[in-house]
């Protein structure tokens, strides 16, 4: 992270860079909740790696510099089976911090909560606001992509599956299934290409994740 962004007094995801607005919402957070006055560096970001500092002034934002792009990271997607309540608000929030790309959520044999019907865009709406807070939070530069929920024999071919007991994560890996906390079922622990062991001690969903993300990119080549 630059110095600049690190330093700013607030952080935004915008539509538009060349021409950045403000919502009504962007307003409020900017100066009801921090309080920002005229004049404040505020740096915006399209999500998709690039940002540039603006200036707040009179409730609107003033371009000020480049744009710039930022340091490029590996590309990182985490399927993971729904965990209960608002872990997977946690989930969602913390693996928008550490960068990951592409966040899918599971339908497993063992799973507990079960997304279905007009229930699917509510709750990834809700979701979508969780993961803008956490990039504008964090000076995040790029908006993961959320999908499913999916059926995990969808995903079993074509990542890795984290299982206890399995080969540890290699510095090509930039993917990866959780599965529920009851654990995998025998056809899904068949459908896996490939077993990856996160380490010692069983993991909740979420946990796991998160766990996993901080690895591949400490791992990545």
């Amino acid at each position: 992270m630059t110095d600049e962004l690190r330093a700013s007094d607030g952080h935004l995801l915008v539509d538009d860079l060349a021409h950045p607005e403000l919502t009504e919402e962007a307003e409020h957070h900017l100066t009801r909740v921090l309080r920002l006055r005229d004049g404040r560096l505020v740096t915006v970001t399209d999500g998709l790696g690039r940002w540039r500092s603006c200036r707040l002034e009179s409730g609107a934002l003033v371009v000020e510099g480049d744009i710039h792009h930022g340091v490029d990271r590996p590309s990182i997607t985490i399927a993971a089976a729904i965990p209960k309540g608002d872990r997977v608000d946690w989930m969602v929030q913390k693996l928008t911090e550490l960068g990951v790309e592409r966040i899918v959520l599971m339908r497993c044999e063992r799973s507990v909560v079960d997304w279905q019907g007009e229930r699917v865009e509510r709750q990834l709406d809700r979701l979508r606001r969780i993961a803008v807070g956490a990039l504008q939070q964090s000076r995040g530069l790029r908006m993961p992509s959320l999908e499913g929920p999916v059926l995990a024999s969808e995903v079993l071919g074509a990542m890795p599956m984290a299982e206890p007991g399995g080969e540890a994560l290699t510095g090509v890996d930039r993917s990866i299934a959780i599965g529920p906390e009851g654990g995998w079922s025998g056809t899904e622990l068949d459908a896996a290409t490939r077993r990856v062991d996160l380490g010692p001690g069983v993991l909740r969903v979420e946990t796991a994740a998160v766990t996993a993300a901080v690895l591949m990119t400490r791992v990545a080549t």
